[in-house]
Formats: C-alpha cells, structure tokens, sequence
C-alpha cells in the first residue's frame, strides 16, 4: 500500500495553489483543479522554457522523424492561459520554499531578479533529472542527456553541423533504445553501451536477448557488462569514449542515458518524507507526509498494484495520471491513485517491446511461487502478413493470479500488452484469459488470439493438466545429471536445422506407432518449434500412461534463443 501520510488532511480553505514544474503532471493539476473550481488562483513556476511536451517523443526529432520541435509542444503558456486561466512562468526557478510561512523564492532565469510568491497549497512537480557519470570528459562540448526539447534540439544540431558519422549510447532502457534506433536512422554507425549483462534491464534476460539480437541485425554493436571510464575530448568536440576494459569506441556524439533520479530537493528542504524508491512518499491522493504540500509525476512515488509495496516508475503516463488525482483532491474531488503496473513499451526498429507487471526475476525475488510460459503465435492471420509474436507470462501457482508479462514482435505486441495490463489490473487469474470475447478478424488476430493461448498454456501448466519446463529448467537439469527422455516431435528437415543435443526424432505423425521406443517411467520433454505440437505430443504421451511429461515452453525456437544467448 502507499506510505502513511495524515489520513485527513487539515482543512485550509485552497485560494492559491502554486505548481512547481509543468510538463505532463504539473500542467494536468492545474488544468483539473480549474475543471473543479473556477475560484481558484493557480500559478505554475517551470524553470524549462517549455511546457507541455511530450519527452518520450524527444528522440523522434532528433532522428528527423519528427520533422518540427514544435509537434512535441503543441500547448504553450499562453493557451494554458486562456483555456485554464492559469498563470504559467517558464524560465522560472523555484530556489526555497519556507512552509511555516507559506512563501516561496524564485529566480528569473532570464534576468536574475528574485522575488518571493506565497501559496496555501503547493504541488511539487519537479521531476527527475539525469544522472551524470563521474567521468572526465561527461561535460564536453558533444555530450548530451535527453530530458526537454532544448536538449533534443541541440542534439540534433550538434550532429547536422559536425556533420557526425559515429555515435555512442550509454544506456539500454526506454531513451537508450529509441536514441540508437534513430540515431542509426539518421546514418549514424552507432554503439550501445550497458553496464549490466543485458540491453533493456526491465525484462528478463531472455527476452531482453531478441531486443539485443534484433539491435545487431540492424548494425548497432553492442557492449554489455562494460563501463564508461572516461570521454576523450578535444578544445571543443568529443572524440570517442573508454570502456573498463581497456577499449576506445569512436564518437562524434555520445548520449548519456543512465537514467534518472527524482528531483527531492526542495522536498527535503520542507521536511517532506522520501519512501524506500528514494522519491517523495505519497498516499493515495498524492499527498506528502507535509500538511497542503502534494507531489505529482518523476518526482513522486507510487506504489505496486501487485504487491501493494512502492514503487518508482518515472513515465509521462502515469505523471499526467498522479496530475489529474491531486488537481482533483485539492479541490475537494474524490479521485485516488489506486497504483500501477509499470506497463511501458518501446519500439526498436521492425520490433514492438512491451511489458507489464512483474518479470520473472523479480517475482521470485519478491518469494512468488510461479509458472512461466513462453508463447509464440502469430499476431494475426499468416495468410494476411501474420508474424510472430512471443508473450511471457507468470502467473502465480495455488491462486493462478497474472503476475505480468512481457511481449515481443514485429506486429501486435501494444494490443497485447494492454490486454494483459488491464487483465492484471483487475485481478484477473490465467483461466481467465481464454474466456476473453477479443476482436477477431484475419487482418486483426488469430481465431484463438495470442491472448487466449497464452491463458491456456498457463492454466493447463497451474494445473498440472500439462506441465511446462522453460529452456533454463532444462539445462540447469541436465547440467545436474538428471536422466530425462526428450522427444523431438518436428519433421526431420526442422530436427535437421537444429535440435537439443540427446533428443530423440519422432515425428508427430509416427508418434503413437513408435511409443514401444520411449520408457514410459522416464520423465519426458516433448518440444516442437514454437509448443503447440509439443503439447499434442505431450497430450498422446500423458494419455499413453506416461508418468511425467514436460512440453517445452516456446519450444526449440526458445530454447535455441537461449543457446545462442549464452554461446
């Protein structure tokens, strides 16, 4: 559950309520404490000059695919003026507040004067701000972090004017990617860094490796378990970076996107409380631990709709989601934040990336009692341009509970993951999924969507009806020495492409004339390339006598995933 601030708050009539920090949740408390209340008086300090935008777009005009920084703006002061009636001063810094006396101090970026401002209730939206290495060179002049407009536009300048041809990222989540991708769209030759053994550290490492796979395809190379020691610099240009191991990458452009921490210091200043994320703890009406003092967006924690625990998840959406809440509450309305997923998605050249809820990783290290599946089906018909798309999906064992899931493809992989989202959010257990009435056209899905297999690999596997084994299982089996029967059901033009080392070739077609060559005691794997006849060949086996009979999840095209990620 959120933190424990005061379960009512004092009662001080709101007469001027003062944001600090627009963008996506300063700007949505203003606009809905105007919906509620056309009394009220409502400034908003921002230091930035601009309001409003939209960050995850940032990289999207620096590859050129937006054409016009101003796409990413379209709601400047003046219309927040007329619309809401508020009082919007960019290039406003808001440098103290004292809360005994309700005033604040701000500095005019543009001129230096200062002055002080009073509230009776204030909105801490200040964000998160990027963290900087400390690393020689990380202040050179063609070294950028991507968090406004302004820096996306010099970003961009920088590589027209120097005309750049090389580039380093460092960093694989959400920013990381998008910058490679259009950085490689631009015709840079790009090289992503990452300082953990895998690219997008919010999935798992078997899904993070088909992101990593399909990076190299479109020629980033990359640079896992590495650090950045040091930029190396000229008078007035970057030249190329340092990896810990002794490596100097080439760059006429670095970015840094290590990631972000939540801007608390006028948080701290008036004595608000942080929650365990290292963000300002709220309750479930955005209020801090400090009595007319709210926090909305990077800076402000939320907590798990899982595990109720806190939880940090710094994204537009759920800033304007916290925005709206606490415009809402500070006027009397009765809005709360019931928590989040920490759903996101990203797109990484021809494949969609998303997820939802808990991974795999960090379900068992919370002490859940899981099954996984890994299913791989096409995300519409295959006569209409159907492609694959692989889910993974925990569910929890004993109440079946979706704990999350993560989603991979070419096609169809945010429909998906919205389904899931929302399936999670209200509770929703594996059985669940296949009841589902979902949308069904040729164009559109698959008679029995993605959606539906998924919830019936996982039910039948929670209920012991057909048991799975992932790819990881199996080895860390056979690593151990145990004695296992594994039966490769495919044709032999697809046993002869690969095939687990050891297995056995049956056909599905041959596999009930030649049962008299397995031993019905032995514990079996049946596999095929994606599952679904490696489950009829498991259902045959099962129904034969056999004791024990595993399907491997995803099937070969998994589990060789998992040897090359390994290799």
């Amino acid at each position: 559950m959120p933190s424990t601030a005061p379960s009512q708050p004092a009662i001080h009539p709101v007469r001027r309520l003062v944001i600090i920090g627009a963008v996506a949740a300063g700007t949505s408390v203003g606009a809905k404490a105007r919906r509620n209340d056309e009394q009220l008086e409502i400034v908003v300090y921002d230091r930035d000059r601009d309001i409003s935008y939209s960050g995850c777009g940032l990289p999207y005009y620096v590859g050129g695919q937006v054409a016009d920084a101003d796409e990413l703006h379209p709601r400047d002061p003046a219309w927040f003026a007329k619309r809401y009636n508020m009082n919007i001063r960019t290039g406003h810094e808001v440098v103290s507040v004292d809360h005994p006396t309700r005033t604040i101090r701000v500095v005019d970026l543009a001129t230096g004067t200062e002055f002080t401002d009073t509230y009776d209730t204030l909105v801490l939206a200040t964000g998160a701000r990027s963290i900087l290495p400390p690393i020689p060179g990380v202040d050179a002049p063609g070294v950028f972090t991507v968090r406004n407009v302004q820096n996306a536009e010099a970003i961009r300048a920088w590589i027209l004017t120097r005309r750049a041809k090389t580039a380093v990222v460092v960093g694989s989540g959400f920013i990381g990617l998008e910058m490679a991708e259009q950085l490689t769209e631009a015709g840079l030759q790009v090289t992503l860094v990452e300082r953990l053994p895998q690219v997008m550290p919010a999935l798992d490492p078997d899904m993070a490796f088909r992101v990593q796979e399909e990076l190299v395809r479109r020629h980033v190379t990359v640079h896992l378990a590495r650090s950045v020691t040091a930029v190396d610099t000229t008078a007035d240009s970057v030249t190329g970076v340092q990896l810990d191991n002794g490596d100097t990458l080439p760059a006429d452009v670095v970015i840094l996107s290590v990631g972000v921490r939540p801007d608390t210091t006028l948080a701290l200043q008036v004595g608000a409380e942080l929650g365990p994320t290292g963000a300002i703890k709220v309750d479930h009406t955005l209020r801090t631990t400090v009595d007319d003092i709210y926090a909305v967006g990077d800076v402000a924690e939320s907590y798990s709709l899982i595990t109720g625990n806190p939880i940090w998840r710094p994204l537009g959406s759920t800033a304007n989601k916290m925005g709206r809440i606490a415009g809402d509450a500070i006027t009397g309305g009765t809005l709360t934040h019931r928590g989040i997923l920490g759903t996101g998605i990203v797109r990484v050249f021809e494949m969609g990336v998303g997820h939802t809820g808990l991974t795999e990783t960090e379900a068992r290290a919370q002490g859940f009692d899981i099954q996984v599946v890994h299913n791989i089906k096409p995300a519409h018909a295959t006569y209409v341009g159907g492609r694959d798309l692989i889910i993974k999906a925990i569910a929890e064992r004993g109440t079946g509970r979706l704990l999350g899931a993560q989603a991979i493809g070419p096609q169809g992989v945010d429909k998906r993951i919205d389904v899931l989202a929302t399936a999670i959010s209200f509770g929703a257990k594996a059985e669940d999924l296949f009841h589902l009435d979902l949308a069904y056209s040729p164009p559109f899905a698959t008679t029995k969507d993605p959606i539906h297999y998924t919830g019936m690999a996982l039910d039948n596997a929670l209920t012991g009806k057909a048991p799975l084994i992932t790819p990881e299982d199996l080895d860390a089996r056979l690593e151990a020495g145990d004695t296992l029967q594994i039966v490769d059901v495919r044709s032999g033009r697809d046993y002869a492409k690969s095939h687990i080392e050891g297995a056995i070739h049956i056909p599905l077609a041959n596999l009930r004339d030649r049962i008299g060559e397995l031993d019905p005691g032995t514990p079996t794997v049946t596999y095929c390339n994606k599952g679904v006849s490696g489950n009829a060949g498991q259902n045959i086996l099962l129904r034969l006598g056999f004791g024990t009979v595993y399907n491997l999840s995803g099937g070969n095209n998994n589990y060789q995933a998992r040897q090359r990620s390994t290799a």
